[in-house]
């Protein structure tokens, strides 16, 4: 998503690896997440790997989107691992981590209940922006966090890291919808085109004149 590349990766479903976790697996999957910042992934100095304070914050707030997307209920007593990893980032890596681990799920054959799709909004000197960038996010504007789920035009993420009032938090939180609406096409149309592939050199079908 724009200067921000983020690779994730799905390991599952396999069986529950924490005896304690088994019980409450009985009645559907799990999921585990884990993000990550590449020590290479920003010029600042201090890096971010998987165990500070903020990573966790991040992870937590990924798996309760993707708990939100999977059909849990069809995988009982199964555990779905997610990893996902920051490469290069310029803003909105939170969202593009969203992104990136819908579609790892889809394309490992994760029952999925929609193509979840997230975006950051914000509002800076007036104007209200989608898809910030580092600059943009360090203006000092409120940053919102949003995830949808366009077919049934659910939000399953809104997270803001400063208070704003009524009538700007409706514009941007419009504007972040319109944007999740988007991103979920394009996600779909190269999940699409994913599946194509495979199937061609699977010779599942005929891969015509290129």
């Amino acid at each position: 998503m724009g200067n921000t590349k983020v690779l994730a990766a799905v390991f599952g479903p396999h069986a529950v690896t924490r005896r304690s976790e088994q019980r409450s697996a009985e009645e559907g999957a799990i999921m585990v997440c884990e993000y990550a910042m590449a020590a290479f992934s920003t010029s600042e100095r201090r890096r971010r790997g998987k165990g500070d304070r903020r990573s966790t914050e991040l992870s937590m707030a990924i798996r309760n989107t993707l708990e939100q997307a999977v059909m849990t209920e069809l995988l009982p007593r199964s555990q779905i691992d997610v990893y996902v990893q920051v490469l290069q980032a310029d803003g909105g890596t939170r969202c593009a981590a969203i992104n990136a681990a819908v579609l790892a799920l889809a394309a490992a054959g994760v029952p999925l209940r929609d193509l979840v799709a997230s975006v950051a909004a914000g509002h800076l000197d007036g104007t209200p922006l989608l898809d910030l960038n580092y600059t943009e996010d360090s203006g000092g504007g409120p940053d919102l966090a949003v995830a949808l789920a366009p077919r049934l035009d659910r939000l399953v993420l809104v997270q803001m890291d400063s208070r704003l009032p009524v009538d700007t938090f409706q514009t941007v939180l419009e504007l972040a919808r319109e944007g999740c609406k988007t991103i979920s096409g394009i996600m779909r149309a190269k999940l699409l085109e994913h599946t194509q592939r495979l199937a061609v050199a699977r010779g599942l079908v005929g891969g015509g004149q290129g």
